[in-house]
């Protein structure tokens, strides 16, 4: 097996790292400094804190789901460098308003979360059209043998970014965080140039491009999911996502209000849910010897099952807290505390185990002309997948189900995840 880290020396992968590591970095600077800035100094209400948590979420997913067709459409027919660099363009300025949203919840709360908002909804178009892109040029630049290891490596950049993100977001001044997320954007559009040209495929079969969202979408989905292994690896790359959207939109309101713990806290979950993350991702690469395989998936998948049923019975059973918000030092003191980041750190490690291995057979399966459209059909089942994950935990925060209870419904989605897995390993491997 060729070490995939030599991967980061060269121009035909290192530009396209670097921009997508920038592009995750700035999602999760805005994001968590947002939340954070919403759920610590705006709101007081657990109800109103875990509600526009699950919005949040929502409003991010929402554009995968209405444009994901369009962004297929456009990275199959056009070079994919030009793309970036316009998608980069795009992000300076819906950073702007981002930045002015973060600076006015002093002057005026609803003007500023609306501009938060709205530049957090921007933002998932922004990486609606990048996300075909990302994963399609992969193949186009570099051979089969080094797929596995070169979306390994842009899994765990992007994890790595999510860390460095969510730490900064979580730990500096609103107004730092205004000035971070636009000279971040820039730094991105400046690496998205570098990224060396991937125009169409000269042997690809024309095809009519369809500007409407409902009938693309309609006609993305139908011809590729009646592909069997294609359906299976993409309903098992859903049911990752509805996951994950599920811990993420729960890790601050369940820091704050389930275990009595501060904003660091919260910090500190998502930094160590990414490392683990970042971590599956590699290893994933080693035990499979980078060969694209659903071997250990549906392993990956109980077992991020299983952590996530310890988290519950860790968050149920905690003990009474403090009055006051615990910061890093007396949590990790808490009794069960090291119960919980050690269930933390095994969801994040099996989850990148389980994903990894599918993105790369979805992008090896299909012929190099299809790739990004068959990644948008993926986004597009992905984003409804969390979407109604996110409904679902309105839905349940409605009906006054507890924090710790809504993480039951991850443990069975991950039961499900591993069961389609092993029928994906069993019809490809």
């Amino acid at each position: 097996m060729r070490n995939p880290m030599r991967l980061l020396g060269q121009r035909r992968f290192l530009p396209l790292f670097v921009t997508q590591f920038l592009g995750a970095f700035n999602d999760n600077l805005f994001k968590m400094a947002m939340v954070i800035l919403v759920i610590y100094e705006i709101y007081s209400d657990p109800a109103k804190e875990a509600g526009f948590s699950a919005l949040a979420s929502g409003l991010f997913i929402l554009p995968f789901f209405l444009f994901s067709a369009l962004a297929g459409q456009l990275a199959d027919s056009r070079d994919k460098a030009w793309l970036i660099r316009i998608v980069k363009t795009a992000e300076i300025l819906i950073m702007v308003f981002g930045a002015a949203g973060l600076m006015l919840h002093k002057a005026d709360e609803t003007l500023s979360i609306a501009l938060m908002l709205l530049a957090l909804f921007a933002m998932g178009v922004h990486s609606t059209f990048f996300g075909p892109i990302k994963y399609a040029i992969l193949p186009q630049h570099l051979g089969r043998d080094d797929v596995l290891g070169g979306t390994g490596l842009v899994e765990a950049g992007t994890y790595i970014a999510i860390l460095l993100g969510t730490i900064v977001g979580g730990i500096i001044p609103y107004q730092w965080a205004a000035a971070g997320v636009l000279l971040t954007a820039i730094a991105g559009r400046v690496t998205g140039h570098q990224v060396p040209p991937a125009p169409p495929q000269p042997d690809a079969p024309p095809f009519h491009f369809d500007w409407h969202i409902v009938r693309a979408s309609n006609r993305l989905v139908s011809a590729t999911m009646h592909i069997p292994r294609l359906f299976l690896a993409i309903v098992a790359i859903s049911f990752f996502w509805a996951i994950g959207a599920v811990l993420g939109a729960q890790f601050p309101p369940l820091v704050k209000n389930a275990l009595g713990a501060d904003q660091t806290v919260a910090t500190l979950f998502m930094a160590i849910f990414s490392v683990g993350i970042a971590i599956g991702s590699v290893a994933v690469n080693r035990l499979l010897n980078g060969a694209v395989s659903a071997r250990y998936s549906p392993g990956s998948a109980i077992a991020m099952g299983g952590f996530v049923a310890v988290l519950w019975w860790a968050v149920r059973t905690w003990p009474e807290t403090p009055p006051h918000l615990m910061g890093i030092a007396e949590f990790i003191s808490w009794r069960q505390a090291d119960l919980v980041l050690l269930a933390l750190f095994g969801i994040a490690i099996a989850g990148g185990m389980f994903v990894v291995p599918l993105y790369a057979f979805l992008t090896t399966t299909v012929p190099a002309a299809e790739t990004a459209r068959t990644v948008a059909a993926n986004n597009i089942v992905n984003s409804g997948a969390m979407v109604v994950s996110s409904l679902l935990l309105v839905a349940l925060n409605a009906a006054n189900i507890s924090i710790a209870d809504t993480l039951l419904t991850v443990a069975i989605g991950s039961l499900v995840a591993a069961w389609i897995a092993q029928k994906l390993h069993l019809a490809c491997d």
